[in-house]
């Protein structure tokens, strides 16, 4: 999910992308009242969860039974985040492969790895490395706090610089060698458009995220992440 602003800069949360809009090829979501573009923006911790699939739906009713279960025990739950997750060892032959995982499963088999709507959709990839340490952190925090924060807290793992589909099918293709990714203008119902989150919540200690981009990162460190 992702908020946006309207060319007059009032906020306004986009509305469900209908499908006649998406075969259309009209991708970018417009203001509810106006219809004007809406610029993306971000969604922190404390943004009302709007959820528009199935997948998200689990994940929101994941916290809330955390939550329940911190109010009737008195306890304190910490609900980590984490956006698009990249690195070795990623499936990629299950419905949760990584997109980075399913360009290389495509260009291994000498295949053009296939973009979804126009390749502008952006997404905040983190490393699973520190994926790992924002839990081991987060374990810690827990362990060795002397004040503890009764409920539940939550927080975004995201590098914090998106990048948009089709420069992370370009970089992996140019990494593998193989043919170029081709816009398929394909789309699923339920997909956001942009989902991009600042890592800005302060407590438990920042899991270190390495303000990357996956492109800027190098052909190499793509190659061997996309493992």
């Amino acid at each position: 999910m992702t908020d946006g602003r309207d060319a007059s800069g009032c906020c306004r949360w986009p509305a469900p992308r209908p499908q006649e809009a998406l075969g259309a090829g009209r991708f970018e979501p417009g203001c509810p009242e106006c219809g004007r573009p809406l610029a993306p923006g971000v969604v922190a911790e404390d943004t009302a969860p709007d959820p528009r699939n199935v997948y998200a739906d689990t994940k929101l009713a994941q916290e809330h039974l955390a939550a329940s279960w911190a109010r009737a025990t008195v306890g304190s739950v910490t609900a980590l985040r984490c956006h698009n997750v990249y690195g070795p060892r990623m499936p990629r032959d299950t419905p949760y492969a990584g997109v980075a995982a399913l360009f290389r499963s495509r260009l291994m088999n000498g295949q053009a790895p296939q973009v979804f709507e126009d390749g502008a959709q952006r997404r905040d990839f983190v490393h699973v490395r520190d994926v790992a340490r924002a839990n081991v952190l987060a374990l810690e925090q827990a362990a060795f706090s002397s004040r503890r924060e009764e409920g539940l807290r939550a927080y975004n793992i995201a590098s914090g610089e998106p990048c948009t589909i089709g420069d992370l099918a370009d970089a992996v293709a140019a990494a593998f060698g193989g043919p170029d990714p081709q816009v398929t203008g394909a789309y699923r119902l339920g997909d956001v458009r942009h989902i991009v989150a600042p890592p800005a919540r302060p407590r438990p200690p920042r899991a270190g995220i390495r303000r990357i981009s996956v492109v800027r990162r190098g052909h190499g460190g793509v190659r061997r992440d996309a493992h």
